[in-house]
């Protein structure tokens, strides 16, 4: 039994150690991004960022009014740009958590995809924080390759 417990102790402390990937994006556009330039007039652009080391070896799938961006992994982040009017941000995870934003052209936001303890995998948690603390956690991260999907 002893032998068990500690074989599965063993893996499980494995399998939370290493680090998970996602498919990053070109770095030239991760430069371009971190100048936080505003869209074009009739968009509104969002950013979602994992900026801390917490569930490492987790990738959480990100979505935008139910449609797939990609996944996040630990340090890493999205931006997407959507039409001004209501926007809901889901993440998946153990547990599921969505953030509605309604945007305005021109403006800029910034969604933080908490990582939590969850029972047999990570959970997720989204807040959408001010433009200083959303920049500062953006800036700690790289571009992951995703979907820039038509709204």
């Amino acid at each position: 039994m002893k032998k068990t417990a500690l074989l599965l102790f063993a893996t499980l402390a494995l399998t939370l150690g290493g680090c998970a990937s996602v498919p990053m994006g070109d770095a030239t556009r991760d430069t371009a991004l971190k100048t936080f330039e505003a869209p074009r007039a009739e968009k509104a652009g969002i950013y979602v960022y994992r900026h801390e080391n917490m569930g490492a070896a987790v990738k959480m799938d990100l979505q935008v009014d139910g449609k797939h961006i990609g996944q996040t992994a630990a340090k890493t982040y999205f931006f997407i740009e959507v039409p001004a009017g209501k926007h809901t941000i889901t993440s998946i995870s153990e547990n599921t958590d969505t953030l509605s934003i309604d945007a305005v052209a021109g403006k800029l936001y910034y969604v933080w995809q908490e990582v939590k303890m969850g029972v047999l995998y990570a959970r997720t948690k989204l807040h959408l924080v001010n433009e200083e603390e959303g920049r500062k956690g953006v800036l700690e991260s790289k571009l992951a390759n995703g979907v820039q999907p038509e709204f």
